[in-house]
């Protein structure tokens, strides 16, 4: 990936946020254009310096990480969370998810994968380090009602469709494709693909072989 990112840097820690930004602008197409300690700093910097990817710190004392994250989906729709944080449990994952986070990500992670999870995060994807996967696989699946429509997308997800294949059947852009699978991962607290898989197959709208129930 070459396009340039533009990153805002929310952390209370100043020698977190100085690591951050060592690590990350060594890499030419990252460009680091903002810097905040708290969650008030992070609002006006997010609506000033018009940043691609936010790198949020889940635990800060004015306004956390997930408060801090839901705000901005409301305040900055275009801008994706990416969450920092040393906590790998089932509960803060699984909050961030539904706050609207991109990612997530622990603090001891290697420059490699902070790079990998920024890129991935940063071209729409979704990036979760392998603990909170581990973690949100361990928790109980909630019992979210979904709409007709989130449940006609989740079927075409577990059938291994594509976003752009599953667009063109519904006649839907693949924004809104988009946008429903992060819904879906939100209500259900799942990450992975094979997540929404078990789902499915839970609830009986699927069968084992993939097919409608």
């Amino acid at each position: 990936m070459n396009t340039p990112v533009r990153i805002l840097l929310v952390d209370d820690h100043p020698l977190v946020l100085d690591g951050l930004k060592a690590r990350l602008q060594v890499v030419e197409h990252l460009h680091v254009v903002g810097e905040a300690g708290n969650g008030a700093e992070a609002l006006e910097q997010a609506a000033r310096v018009d940043a691609d990817l936010a790198l949020v710190d889940i635990s800060m004392p004015d306004m956390n990480g997930i408060e801090l994250t839901r705000r901005l989906r409301e305040t900055s729709p275009r801008l994706h969370v990416l969450i920092l944080s040393m906590y790998d449990n089932a509960e803060y994952v699984s909050s961030a998810l539904k706050a609207g986070a991109r990612g997530y990500l622990l603090k001891d992670a290697p420059a490699s994968e902070v790079l990998r999870a920024i890129e991935t995060v940063a071209e729409g994807g979704s990036y979760f380090c392998q603990s909170a996967v581990a973690a949100m696989a361990e928790a109980p699946a909630e019992n979210t009602p979904l709409t007709d429509r989130e449940r006609e997308i989740l079927i075409f997800i577990v059938k291994g469709e594509s976003n752009k294949r599953i667009a063109q059947q519904l006649n839907i852009s693949v924004r809104t494709v988009e946008t429903h699978r992060m819904s879906l991962r939100r209500k259900l607290g799942v990450i992975t693909s094979a997540g929404l898989v078990h789902y499915a197959l839970k609830q009986g709208w699927i069968n084992s072989a993939g097919n409608p129930g």
